[in-house]
């Protein structure tokens, strides 16, 4: 399954929006990222030379089962087919001097989920959502800190557009990413990121560096 839209939220866990020192958002602060960006479990997640600093996310992704506009908050959750391990990778050196984060977070490979095509059903309010790298944890929260959860996000995204089979909507990510620790932890070539939902399992991919033909 291929989503006509992936819909991205940014600053939607609070300790994640304090620890890059921005302020909570008053409405979902939403944003995409284009199908070319999707790679699957095991799949590497390309190093390109404009990224100085790439960081994972992780991601509770919600697929949606069935078309909707305008869903009430109440009937949001009967669109939704079920949920996705995903991966909002991000190069910050690019998002963070640009008022649009598509280039920061639009190259191919920016976005692995899994398993796409058979979304697991669970009851999103307190899921635990993991980042390892290379063994070690970067990030450890729960969607019961989301400033806006699943219903609200599927609702008021529906406002804006139609909401298509098929399409994700990957729901923010909690605090612990590399550009906000001290010192900054950028991914490198031959790196492993893992992103670990409860109820879902785990999406395992490589990091390599892009290679660029001459001419």
């Amino acid at each position: 399954m291929r989503p006509e839209k992936i819909i991205c939220v940014g600053h939607n866990y609070r300790d994640h929006t304090r620890e890059v020192g921005a302020e909570l958002p008053e409405h979902p602060l939403l944003f995409g990222k284009f199908p070319t960006t999707l790679v699957g479990d095991g799949d590497p997640i390309v190093l390109p030379p404009e990224a100085t600093h790439l960081d994972a996310e992780a991601e509770l992704g919600v697929v949606i089962g069935k078309a909707v506009r305008r869903v009430s908050r109440e009937r949001a959750l009967d669109a939704v087919a079920g949920y996705v391990c995903a991966n909002d990778v991000s190069a910050r050196n690019l998002q963070f001097v640009e008022s649009q984060w598509l280039r920061g977070k639009g190259f191919d490979t920016f976005c692995p989920v899994w398993p796409l095509d058979d979304p697991v059903r669970l009851d999103p309010s307190a899921v635990r959502v993991l980042q390892r790298l290379n063994g070690g944890v970067m990030q450890d929260g729960n969607t019961r800190d989301l400033i806006f959860d699943v219903p609200e996000l599927v609702a008021f995204a529906s406002n804006v557009f139609t909401l298509q089979p098929g399409d994700l909507i990957l729901t923010g990510t909690p605090a612990g990413v590399g550009y906000a620790r001290d010192p900054r932890v950028s991914l490198q070539d031959g790196d492993t990121v893992e992103i670990v939902i409860e109820g879902i399992g785990t999406l395992t991919n490589p990091v390599v560096v892009e290679k660029i033909q001459a001419g």
